[in-house]
């Protein structure tokens, strides 16, 4: 995107040109964004972990294959700077990683590629080094309960009910996709929905139902093509390669260079990956 296009969206959000430009710098300094010899902005190599897991939105069912029982542990060791732990602590709660005790980290092992696959996403999230992950084969009883315990399935299931009810009260009060009071809405109120779904746990049958998590990532991928259309026309205006359908992502002319444009409707990818940048 070139810059003027960001100043201009920036002022969608009550954000000062000054502001865009000054957080862009930032950014740019450190690799979370880059700048091509025309001078316009893409996502920079610093944030292509957090943005592949977030574009995973998608597919979230995919990630997951039938539980066997067993469970991936991290097991953290002291001495870290702040500066890895921060990273650290965001790569374990993307991936839906919780603490059974101190500095030990755990989740059922039923992500798709097991503890190897795992391991790997979590250091290209930015967990230290020196961290140990590995499988667990099997708990003691009290163990097992007690892990089984460490998320508010209460609070995740209430989430997934919440977020559809956003997205259908936003989807009846913008009839009209065509101007900045939608952009910004399917922005805020996708993101929103965006982040409620990247951030979830996946957890086994076992453990927490997904029924209604899959009801919320279908009500969104409709919302999703709404936000495209209300943010394709502004994009095109700029010369920003921007596919009004995931399915435009096929066929589209210049496809290399929509590997790069996230694939969410509501551009709310770029704002979960700014905050997670934080």
């Amino acid at each position: 995107m070139p810059v003027r296009a960001l100043v201009e969206a920036g002022a969608f959000f009550e954000m000062a040109p000054t502001s865009v430009r000054v957080a862009l710098a930032r950014l740019l300094a450190q690799q979370r964004v880059e700048r091509d010899e025309r001078g316009r902005y893409r996502l920079g190599v610093a944030a292509y972990g957090v943005n592949q897991t977030i574009q995973g939105w998608r597919h979230l069912e995919a990630q997951t294959v039938a539980w066997p029982g067993g469970w991936v542990g991290v097991h953290r060791k002291r001495g870290e700077s702040r500066a890895h732990r921060l990273s650290g602590d965001r790569a374990l709660h993307f991936l839906g990683l919780r603490a059974l005790e101190a500095n030990f980290f755990v989740r059922p092992d039923n992500r798709v590629g097991g503890v190897e696959a795992l391991r790997e996403r979590l250091v290209a999230l930015g967990l230290e080094a020196s961290a140990l992950v590995f499988g667990l084969a099997q708990f003691d009883s009290a163990t097992e309960a007690r892990a089984s315990k460490l998320w508010d399935i209460t609070a995740l299931q209430r989430g997934y009910g919440e977020e559809i009810g956003r997205l259908s009260r936003s989807r009846r009060r913008l009839a009209t996709p065509g101007n900045s009071r939608a952009m910004v809405e399917t922005f805020r109120v996708g993101g929103q929905a965006i982040r409620q779904l990247v951030l979830d746990p996946l957890l086994p049958e076992e453990i927490s139902p997904g029924e209604k998590r899959k009801a919320l990532a279908a009500c969104m991928l409709d919302y999703d093509a709404f936000g495209r259309g209300c943010w394709a026309d502004f994009l095109a205006e700029h010369g920003v390669l921007h596919p009004r359908t995931p399915a435009d992502l096929g066929g589209a002319a210049g496809s290399e260079s929509l590997a790069l444009i996230p694939e969410s409707g509501a551009p709310g990818d770029f704002d979960l990956a700014a905050a997670a940048a934080k």
